[in-house]
C-alpha cells in the first residue's frame, strides 16, 4: 500500500482517482490546487503524486518543480487534457522536468491503477 497525493482541480476528477486507487488499498489524499497539494507534502509521508497541469494558481508544471526541488524521492505523475483549447499538451515536458509518467485525459480507472502500479513496480514499459 502507498500514500498518493491527487491534484486536481476538478472534484469529479479526484474523486475517480481516489476511487480507483482505494480500492487498490492505496492511502489517496487530494487537493484542488498546487498550493494545497504542496502544504499538504509538507506535513504527510507521500510515496506518489499524481497531479493536473492546467489548473489556476500554482499549476501542475510549477508543483512539480516545486516537488522536485523540495521532495525528491516523490514519484510525480502528471495528467491532462490539455489547455482550455484543447491544442496545447505539456505532458512531455512534464516528463523532461522530473514526471516519471505521464497520462492523458480522459483516462479510465483501469488505466489509473496501472500506471501508478508501473511506477510503485519501477517499471518504465507501460501501455
Amino acid at each position: 500500500m502507498a500514500s498518493i497525493l491527487v491534484i486536481d482541480d476538478q472534484e469529479p476528477i479526484r474523486r475517480i482517482v481516489r476511487r480507483a486507487l482505494e480500492n487498490e488499498r492505496h492511502a489517496v489524499l487530494d487537493a484542488s490546487d498546487g498550493e494545497l497539494g504542496m502544504q499538504i507534502l509538507e506535513r504527510e509521508t507521500v510515496d506518489v503524486v499524481i497531479t493536473d497541469i492546467f489548473m489556476p494558481g500554482l499549476d501542475g508544471i510549477q508543483t512539480l518543480r516545486e516537488i522536485r526541488r523540495r521532495f525528491p524521492a516523490v514519484r510525480v505523475i502528471a495528467m491532462s487534457g490539455g489547455d482550455s483549447t484543447g491544442l496545447l499538451d505539456l505532458r512531455k515536458d512534464a516528463e523532461l522536468l522530473g514526471a516519471v509518467k505521464s497520462l492523458q485525459k480522459p483516462f479510465t480507472a483501469r488505466e489509473i491503477v496501472d500506471v501508478v502500479r508501473a511506477v510503485l513496480g519501477g517499471k518504465d514499459d507501460w501501455a
